[in-house]
């Protein structure tokens, strides 16, 4: 590995953090900072690969043409491989990621990973709609129940209805009680 490679894996990922992105906390900019760290980090993961792909195939040509001459050249670039490898293993420890079982089966028996994502998303779909599905239904019976109770005992479910406004009344206060900052304004949800 020449010195402008070598300084330029080694000086950004050499020291500091597990490779973990950072949990979301209140402060944006450290969040933002650990996730630029981590695809950094990727990013030097990923160009060693390539490094080594280039280095194997490199191998692959001295290999196939070989003849006594070209026993030094050889040695030279065994030994880069073997550095690049052990320089991949070490990035790849600060990386932090997870890949589930089901996408290295999938690649293992040749199919793209992609389907898993496909399935994925098509499963959370479906049980999507088998919740809204379920929730409608309770929203049915609720007001199904409410007009019988109120054809029945029409007194009570306007005490009912009365107390569910205060309580939800009270319940808006305190969550706007809670969101207000020392100096009197109010923390707004930052939209992403």
């Amino acid at each position: 590995m020449d010195s402008s490679q070598s300084t330029a894996l080694g000086g950004n990922g050499g020291s500091g953090g597990n490779g973990t992105l950072i949990s979301q906390t209140n402060d944006m900019t450290a969040s933002a900072a650990g996730a630029d760290d981590s695809m950094q980090k990727l990013n030097q993961v990923s160009n060693s690969i390539q490094k080594t792909l280039g280095l194997i195939h490199q191998l692959y040509l001295t290999v196939s043409t070989f003849n006594a001459a070209f026993q030094m050249p050889l040695l030279q670039r065994i030994n880069g491989l073997v550095v690049e490898l052990d320089n991949m293993v070490k990035l790849a420890e600060k990386c932090n990621i997870q890949v589930p079982m089901e996408v290295v089966n999938l690649i293992d028996d040749g199919k793209n990973p992609d389907e898993f994502t496909k399935d994925v998303i098509n499963s959370c779909i479906a049980k999507n709609q088998i919740t809204k599905g379920k929730t409608d239904a309770l929203k049915s019976l609720r007001k199904h129940l409410l007009e019988e109770l109120e054809q029945n005992f029409p007194d009570e479910v306007e005490t009912f209805r009365e107390s569910r406004a205060a309580a939800a009344a009270e319940l808006k206060r305190l969550a706007q009680a809670q969101s207000a900052l020392p100096n009197g304004d109010v923390r707004v949800k930052s939209e992403h």
